[in-house]
């Protein structure tokens, strides 16, 4: 079977799980690819993607710093692409450069589908208002929840991040998404609390008050891979915990059905990334 050739594009990128969970997937569904990580240069992300499309790329994944890149440098965008102003998942045909988001839609399916969390009906909490809040609104808003509020410590930022969406057109929303500073959730509970802030990597404490975990709250870490403050600070209040390994496989996953028009199983790949860490 002839091999066509996928990649992660990223600085750093050595870390990656993406190459060990699409090896995984193409094992399963007998889809014959190659998956490899490549270090792109901060300075050089539209080169080193061209060099690629000429060495016969079929199709790329896109993390850190290069997301917002890779959505300018497309020259078609899905929807939900649009919707988040960055790309994590590239197709490349006759027809150019096609730049898709999958970040929203694995968070979504990891909350339904592994963790029994339905977001429909359900008064979220999303922390943060950068890129990783963006790739996350829509998708939780497609799932009809009671009421999806934005916390930043920059009020002002997720105030226009909540009416960008607001205003979002051609996507008929029951509920609007509602902007706030961590400073205006005192006295607000939730059933989900997603936190898509990078504060875990410097092992910062985010200000949520301890009220704001209802009972039977979910928390969600976006980071995966270590215990943070947020986590620890959910657990404290009661609330169910889990880390983003489950939302990584599932983006994953949705890139994989992108770009071969197959639906990987997850549940195997998750035990498997499970029994190796």
């Amino acid at each position: 079977m002839p091999t066509d050739r996928y990649c992660v594009f990223g600085n750093p990128v050595a870390h990656s799980k993406s190459p060990r969970i699409h090896a995984l997937f193409a094992a399963q569904t007998g889809q014959g690819i190659s998956y490899e990580a490549l270090l792109a240069p901060l300075d050089g992300f539209d080169a080193a993607v061209r060099d690629f499309i000429a060495a016969n790329g079929r199709g790329a994944n896109v993390t850190v710093p290069f997301k917002e890149e890779a959505f300018r440098l497309a020259t078609q965008l899905t929807p939900r692409a649009q919707a988040a102003g960055a790309v994590n998942t590239l197709v490349f045909d006759q027809g150019g450069i096609t730049g898709d988001n999958t970040d929203g839609a694995g968070l979504v399916r990891d909350l339904k589908h592994n963790l029994g969390c339905d977001p429909a009906g359900r008064r979220i909490l999303l922390l943060g208002a950068g890129g990783a809040s963006r790739g996350a609104i829509l998708p939780l808003l497609l799932e009809n929840p009671a009421s999806l509020v934005i916390a930043n410590r920059t009020e002002e930022k997720a105030a226009r991040l909540a009416l960008e969406f607001a205003r979002l057109p051609g996507c008929a929303m029951e509920v609007k998404p509602e902007g706030i500073g961590f400073g205006q959730l005192a006295g607000r509970q939730f059933d989900l609390i997603i936190n898509a802030t990078s504060a875990g990597l410097s092992d910062a404490v985010l200000p949520v008050p301890t009220f704001s975990f209802a009972p039977h709250c979910v928390a969600y870490e976006m980071l995966y891979g270590r215990e943070t403050p947020f986590m620890a600070q959910a657990r404290a209040a009661g609330a169910r915990v889990a880390d983003g390994l489950g939302m990584l496989v599932e983006q994953a996953a949705e890139a994989f059905f992108v770009w071969r028009g197959v639906r990987p199983r997850t549940a195997p790949v998750l035990a498997a990334l499970a029994s190796e860490s």
